[in-house]
């Protein structure tokens, strides 16, 4: 690699690598004492309070992905792909009110494999899991994939090397510690983020002055700044849908629901939201500098990195280091903590052994935690590809679960076989503009394709479901 990717000391790094792994080993070694049963492994007790839902929805939220594509959506489609990722916001501000009713409709609840099935029956709830899980390991793929290339760009760390290390240190405090643990490391990696990722802006944008990136831009890449540029304005619907899909089908976000207190829910989504939404933005205005510094970019989603270092040199290499392991655990927990949970609830117990004791269930979870992380560092190993092209290959079965997942929390219409055709149908579709049209078209048409044959199925066999049938527990709910 080039000598201006190496701008951190590989020892510096190994050191920050080593300190910060330590420490969320150990929170999640203390916080995991909490979870005394099953119930405090996979959904905290139901008690989470405002601040910490908060915060775990804005950590989160923020994954690496969040400061290292939103910086590549500007430097290849401008202004618009700046304010591209920001869109992904819309999924937090839309599961507010989702939240609330799930904890009505579901006040036992565990996963949102839980409602599919309940809410559609088996065949539905297979096809919803192979999406889930397949979206999982993406995920995962994508942000260990997000660790190796930011050691290597920063430090020359071997790509391998920093992958595994991150991948082991966020599977060893998850395994213990559960949901208990995710939410109270989020608070404190939320706070890290956020104060970070804005002071690099702050700094970039003090740095450089506007109309010499602007300037810039117009002499070299007037496309940039074409308010009318096609692929852009895809792309903004394009990531908007993806967020939302990821968000309403993903058990992360359900098993949030399922943990804040009730009542809570919908404003803790909406905070998370709004102090989400100038994060993507920030993290793109770097981007567009990046010409105007003179930095010769060989792979786009290295670019927030780069400039951040050239602007503040070996401090701006070591906060960036930090922001992103912090972005990249507290997303790593979260979603390895969500899949054991369905793996362990759905499958496990409903399907496998419906007469588990909460200890063997909690025992089955240590070790789906511990064959995930394996599975996601043994696919991670030969980088595919930007982590653009990896993450967004998920973005058409996710957006195809938008539609089944709404009608089913909204409209006693909905049925069956709507809800298991517009994911079939949608995911196939979508992969296919994925391929022939562009990663930035691929949510999009998922989406739309889902939802006509969501509501052609329920126009030509309506369906008439009870609310009731969604409690386990045997409570009757009240409209």
């Amino acid at each position: 690699m080039r000598e201006t990717e190496y701008l951190l000391d590989p020892k510096v790094a190994g050191g920050i690598l080593v300190l910060f792994g330590l420490l969320w080993i150990f929170l999640g070694h203390y916080l995991g004492k909490k979870a005394k049963n099953f119930e405090g492994f996979t959904v905290a007790g139901r008690n989470v309070g405002l601040a910490l839902g908060s915060a775990t929805v804005v950590a989160t939220w923020i994954t690496s992905n969040t400061t290292m594509l939103a910086p590549q959506f500007a430097l290849q489609l401008g202004i618009w792909g700046m304010l591209a990722y920001s869109t992904a916001s819309f999924g937090l501000f839309l599961f507010a009110p989702l939240a609330q009713r799930i904890q009505k409709l579901m006040p036992k609840g565990y996963t949102s494999g839980d409602f599919v099935r309940l809410r559609y029956g088996q065949k539905t709830w297979f096809v919803f899991l192979l999406i889930s899980l397949f979206y999982s390991i993406t995920w995962l793929i994508s942000m260990g994939m997000a660790g190796g290339i930011l050691l290597q760009a920063l430090s020359g760390i071997p790509y391998a090397v920093g992958m595994s290390v991150i991948l082991f240190v966020c599977v060893m405090y998850t395994l213990r510690g559960g949901l208990f643990a995710v939410i109270g490391t989020d608070f404190i990696q939320s706070l890290i983020i956020l104060i970070g990722i804005l002071g690099v802006g702050i700094t970039v944008i003090i740095t450089v002055p506007s109309r010499e990136i602007y300037s810039n831009i117009s002499e070299t890449s007037p496309g940039l700044l074409y308010v009318l540029f096609p692929a852009a304005i895809i792309a903004i619907f394009n990531n908007m849908f993806f967020g939302i899909g990821e968000i309403v089908h993903s058990n992360v976000w359900w098993s949030r629901a399922f943990s804040i207190r009730k009542g809570l829910g919908g404003k803790a989504f909406v905070l998370g939201g709004l102090f989400w939404l100038p994060v993507p933005i920030a993290a793109g205005f770097i981007a567009l500098a990046a010409h105007t510094l003179g930095i010769n970019i060989n792979s786009p989603d290295m670019v927030g990195p780069l400039v951040a270092s050239k602007v503040l040199g070996s401090t701006g290499s070591i906060v960036i280091f930090i922001i992103v392991f912090a972005s990249l655990a507290s997303s790593i927990d979260s979603l390895l903590a969500a899949t054991v949970d369905l793996l362990t609830e759905d499958v496990y117990r409903k399907i496998y052994k419906p007469s588990s004791t909460d200890h063997e269930l909690r025992k089955v979870s240590v070790w789906i935690t511990l064959f995930l992380g394996i599975l996601a560092w043994l696919v991670c190993l030969p980088r595919v590809g930007t982590l653009a092209s990896v993450l967004f290959f998920a973005g058409p079965l996710v957006g195809s679960t938008i539609w089944p997942i709404l009608t089913g929390l909204l409209w006693k219409k909905a049925n069956a076989q709507g809800a298991m055709y517009g994911m079939l149908v949608g995911s196939i579709v979508g992969l296919y503009a994925y391929f022939t049209l562009g990663w930035y078209t691929a949510s999009l048409i998922g989406t739309a394709v889902s939802m006509l044959v969501v509501l052609f199925c329920t126009w030509r066999r309506p369906a008439a479901f009870d609310w009731n049938q969604l409690d386990e527990q045997g409570a009757s709910l009240e409209y």
